[in-house]
């Protein structure tokens, strides 16, 4: 069995693979002051409530984006799980090659992503990942990472609202019924959610246009359900393509496939 951890700003995602399929995913909130015993205590419950042996993992992968957290996951694996993981880093096999002025600084879990989306779709694939940022990320039919694009996520646009005003609440996230609002919070609703399909909808079709041909729109993150069933233009939302893109590279990686 193979654990996949992606580290996020927000919350750091597990799920458990058995072969190619993914059995159990679980979230934890994102703490930087978090100690690896912690990590070590809520993880192994977790485990153990679905009766997964920690005996059986014969491998870990982890990505991330929050630096200062990755040392402390990494020892959580040594030293509650007897293994050293894959860190998908520069360096690590991938299969796809970056095509920007500076690979470095992709995201390892948006290169992570788009290792998923072009072995599960093919064809150019636009992945947006509605997170605590929302990325968009162009693979070519060929397995080329072109680069993309970043604007903030919908949650900060919801905290900024609530946080940079004196007289504006915070509010549920859903779709209202129209785009009119007859009230301070469906107002905000409909600031943000068909502000952010407009915005989607808008940077698809200037990508597309750039590409010279349509692609596959997928999307992911924490915030895809909110947003997706209202966009006709996204074809697949796939909440755990990063953790799907983990196991194909620490498959690249095994020994004897390196």
């Amino acid at each position: 069995m193979l654990l996949a951890i992606d580290i996020g700003n927000t919350s750091i995602k597990l799920g458990i693979f058995d072969e190619d399929k993914l059995k159990a995913t679980w979230s934890l909130a994102t703490g930087i002051h978090r100690t690896s015993d912690e990590y070590g205590v809520v993880l192994l419950n977790l485990m153990e409530r679905q009766k997964f042996l920690p005996s059986k993992l014969t491998g870990i992968a982890l990505c991330g984006v929050v630096p200062p957290l990755a040392p402390t996951i990494v020892e959580m694996c040594r030293k509650h799980l007897n293994i050293q993981p894959l860190v998908v880093e520069a360096g690590v096999k991938t299969g796809i090659r970056i095509r920007v002025d500076n690979p470095r600084e992709v995201g390892s879990d948006r290169v992570v992503g788009a290792v998923a989306a072009h072995y599960l779709y093919g064809k150019p694939v636009i992945i947006i990942d509605l997170g605590t940022a929302t990325t968009f990320d162009v693979v070519s039919p060929d397995g080329d990472y072109l680069g993309g694009a970043i604007a903030p996520g919908i949650g900060i646009a919801v905290e900024a609202l609530f946080t940079r005003t004196a007289m504006l609440p915070r509010i549920e996230l859903i779709c209202p019924k129209q785009v009119i609002g007859r009230n301070t919070v469906s107002a905000m609703q409909s600031g943000i959610i068909f502000g952010y399909i407009g915005l989607i909808e808008g940077m698809v079709q200037r990508i597309e246009k750039e590409l010279g041909e349509k692609s596959k729109v997928v999307a992911t993150g924490g915030y895809a359900h909110v947003v997706a069933q209202e966009i006709p233009i996204i074809e697949i939302v796939n909440p755990d393509l990063v953790l799907t893109g983990l196991r194909l590279i620490y498959e690249m990686n095994r020994e004897g496939n390196a």
